[in-house]
């Protein structure tokens, strides 16, 4: 049926359609009835928007009639019914920028920067932490007359009898008695240079003649007179001062530090580093010292480590023989002390540390840098890198060891120079 008025064209037929051109006229009521017969607009928050209708190609909802009735199909400024926004219901659409990409260049830059800042703190906190803790109780500039230092780095390694800190049971248990004082149970020399490094026994029975020296206490100066005694007499006498003046004055070989540990710090030591594995050739019994060892290899705690060092009774050759068993153990425990187990490892480093520096009593100048290199030094000597040996022997004279002079003055010639060493000891 046609409802369309007399009178109108066709043009004007195109504009109830959405059609018209931009001069057209409103349309009367009825027409515009006729063009409110779209489908409805969907409710807020619907899924999908319903699709118009379409005559001649053209929609119902048509901008320029949507302007001219008043109708707005949504279409014309883009808006998607059921649009809930950021609502994230059906039908919503994230409008959010999408996260950027990490920036992992900059992400480890910063880690790297964050983890060396770390290592830096406890490296600074633990050098002064322990540079705090070491005993520089040994003053070398009182020893008087000494002779010219050569090439390389001289320690005298002295172990002591000292009982200090020791309990009655700790004594009994150790077997160290309850002797007063302080006396040398071992005396080394470690030469640390650039041709491998040499560990030198020096036996305490050893004969050497006690030279003029000023007291380290009193301040007095005592004259020698020729006396000769045992080497291990000279600490008894005055201490660690009296004992490098009368090593420098008998070798000729002058001292650069001193390092002493006694009988309950070397103990310590060894049980913070959780033993020591050592290889006995021969088993050995001594009622003085406790030791009662198989032969083979095995893992020695503190306390049978300190039998170990400490018999000489058990061997015809006493004190030689037993200086041979010091130096091998030392140099296990150096090489213990400095293995990445221990050295990268904070639990088991720290008590090391602890221990150790609470034990050890060195001279004024010595530093952490100089005791890392002594201990480096006797690994490297137990490693097969350096050579080990006793002081020459050519005899003994009133149960003293006297000293072979032609080889100890080789000796002494080839660490000065820091020479490889070609002399033999006993």
């Amino acid at each position: 049926m046609n409802d369309w008025p007399e009178g109108r064209s066709d043009s004007d037929r195109g504009n109830r359609y959405g059609g018209g051109s931009a001069n057209a006229q409103p349309e009367s009521p009825r027409v515009m009835r006729q063009v409110r017969r779209g489908p409805a607009a969907p409710p807020r928050g619907a899924g999908v928007p319903p699709q118009p209708s379409y005559v001649n190609g053209q929609g119902y909802g048509d901008y320029t009639n949507a302007q001219n009735t008043g109708y707005d199909s949504g279409y014309s400024s883009g808006q998607v019914y059921g649009g809930g926004g950021d609502s994230g219901g059906p039908g919503s659409f994230d409008t959010r920028a999408p996260r950027p990409a990490p920036n992992w260049r900059r992400r480890i830059k910063w880690t790297a920067i964050t983890v060396l800042t770390v290592l830096v703190v406890t490296s600074v906190g633990t050098y002064i932490w322990a540079d705090g803790k070491l005993k520089r109780e040994v003053d070398l500039s009182k020893v008087i007359d000494r002779p010219e230092g050569g090439d390389g780095t001289n320690y005298l390694i002295v172990g002591s009898d000292s009982r200090e800190g020791l309990s009655a049971e700790e004594k009994k248990q150790l077997h160290t008695g309850s002797a007063e004082g302080k006396r040398t149970d071992s005396m080394m020399i470690l030469h640390v240079g650039s041709n491998g490094d040499t560990l030198v026994s020096l036996p305490r029975d050893s004969d050497v003649e006690i030279p003029t020296f000023v007291g380290s206490e009193s301040g007095k100066t005592y004259k020698g007179t020729g006396r000769h005694t045992k080497l291990n007499a000279a600490y008894a006498t005055d201490g660690p001062e009296l004992l490098v003046r009368t090593v420098e004055f008998n070798t000729g070989l002058r001292i650069d530090h001193y390092v002493e540990i006694g009988f309950a710090g070397f103990a310590n030591i060894v049980d913070a580093v959780g033993g020591v594995e050592i290889t006995i050739d021969k088993g050995f019994k001594d009622k003085y010292s406790g030791a009662d060892f198989q032969a083979g290899k095995q893992t020695l705690n503190g306390e049978e480590a300190l039998a170990f060092v400490r018999t000489r009774h058990a061997f015809a050759a006493s004190d030689l023989e037993r200086t041979k068993n010091q130096q091998k153990f030392l140099a296990a425990l150096a090489h213990e002390v400095a293995t990445p187990t221990t050295v990268l490892n904070p639990f088991a480093l720290y008590p090391t540390m602890s221990a150790g520096l609470d034990s050890l009593i060195v001279d004024k100048d010595m530093g952490l840098y100089d005791l890392g290199s002594m201990f480096f030094a006797m690994k490297g000597v137990n490693g097969g890198d350096g050579t080990s040996l006793n002081m020459p022997i050519s005899g003994s004279s009133g149960g003293n060891l006297v000293w072979d002079k032609a080889k100890v003055k080789q000796l002494v010639s080839e660490l000065n120079n820091d020479e490889k060493v070609t002399v033999t000891g006993n």
